[in-house]
């Protein structure tokens, strides 16, 4: 008789009702690019338990310290910023066109509900769009982009715009929420990269309360304005001047349809974190990782980049005189959209391998090349 195949370990998850409630409020609360403090707060509220001190920068990037005496600094890090809008033009007779502040996506903005940011509290308005019947739909219709989409606040006057509060250089941030989809998936706006904050708090708390004491300092960073340049990457690692940097950030599921795997990897949602290879990796730091997940049978997939990462790994690598650095990448499905998808379990085998490969980094751990 053959062998019965051994059943899948069961996957327990290391996200508790406390913590999943807590990311559920965070992806929900607007953090736009240059506009993050609200969600910075929120964010070191509920890592304070976790830590020994915290501060924030001159532009907003929070970071909460563990062991702050320590000379040998190893930093764990995300990114806090969301694509969001400017208002750029508005209209005489009261619409409002708008530019991009990071990456946002014009396609995908007609119908959509969005909050206007103002001095006076949010204002609810639409990405209109012609109805199909009025456009000459299959006739070379014009598609939407950046030069033709535009807001209805509900107002028929510029006058009447401007009375609300709203000007040139509001942001504006979509209003869709937070959702669990067929028990499997997270999904929601900006993820991108605000599960990486919430990923690297978790690993915070795993430390407090399982006792776990590092012999190094630990800075958890959730920096600012990496949608639009890495800038606040830039900015704390001149400030920190850490000695080694494990970075997360999302990466594309390449499974979904309109991806082109032969150049952009076999990616997906659901098969355990991404280690990246690429110029800014240092290569030891790299095993490590890899070796730990290996160790403690966490799954993982394998990324190449080409010349850079186009993440905060980039800036923390190229500091002060060059400083270890690695990326854990999050498998996401449909970024920079307002239902970007990312796997419960990979967000906990994230955590799990950030935590134990902590726990492997020794005090002046030496990652330079040997002969």
């Amino acid at each position: 008789m053959a062998k019965k195949k051994e059943d899948k370990k069961k996957h327990v998850s290391v996200v508790n009702k406390k913590s999943l409630q807590f990311f559920e409020k965070y992806i929900n609360n607007p953090s736009p690019t240059g506009f993050e403090y609200p969600g910075q707060k929120l964010w070191l509220d509920y890592l304070k338990p976790y830590i020994d001190e915290s501060f924030i920068d001159n532009y907003g990037t929070a970071v909460g310290v563990i062991n702050p005496k320590a000379d040998f600094k190893v930093v764990i890090e995300a990114h806090a910023d969301e694509i969001s809008w400017f208002v750029n033009y508005i209209t005489p007779d009261g619409l409002i066109y708008v530019i991009r502040n990071g990456g946002s996506e014009h396609q995908i903005a007609p119908s959509k509900r969005v909050n206007i940011h103002t001095d006076n509290g949010l204002f609810k308005a639409v990405f209109g769009w012609p109805a199909i019947h009025t456009r000459g739909a299959g006739e070379k219709e014009e598609a939407p982009a950046l030069k033709n989409i535009f807001l209805d606040c509900g107002c028929t006057s510029k006058e009447e715009v401007e009375k609300l509060g709203i000007h040139v250089g509001c942001v504006i941030t979509y209003e869709d929420e937070f959702m669990v989809l067929n028990d499997r998936y997270y999904v929601g706006r900006a993820l991108d990269n605000r599960a990486g904050g919430f990923m690297i708090a978790e690993v915070a708390r795993l430390l407090q309360e399982n006792k776990k004491k590092l012999p190094f300092g630990l800075y958890i960073v959730n920096s600012v304005q990496e949608e639009i340049g890495l800038r606040g990457a830039e900015m704390i690692a001149h400030r920190i001047k850490p000695n080694v940097a494990i970075i997360t950030d999302v990466t594309h599921d390449t499974t979904t349809p309109m991806i082109n795997k032969i150049t952009q990897g076999d990616l997906a949602c659901g098969k355990g974190p991404v280690v990246s290879y690429a110029p800014a990796v240092q290569t030891n730091l790299n095993k490590l990782l890899i070796e730990t997940a290996e160790k403690n049978d966490i799954p993982f997939q394998r990324q190449a980049s080409s010349r850079s990462t186009g993440t905060d790994t980039d800036a923390f690598a190229y500091s002060n005189g060059g400083v270890p650095s690695a990326l854990i990448s999050l498998p996401l499905r449909y970024m920079h959209t307002t239902v970007e998808m990312i796997h419960k379990e990979d967000v906990d085998n994230v955590i799990n391998l950030i935590y134990h490969s902590l726990l492997n980094i020794k005090k002046d751990h030496d990652f330079t090349y040997k002969k």
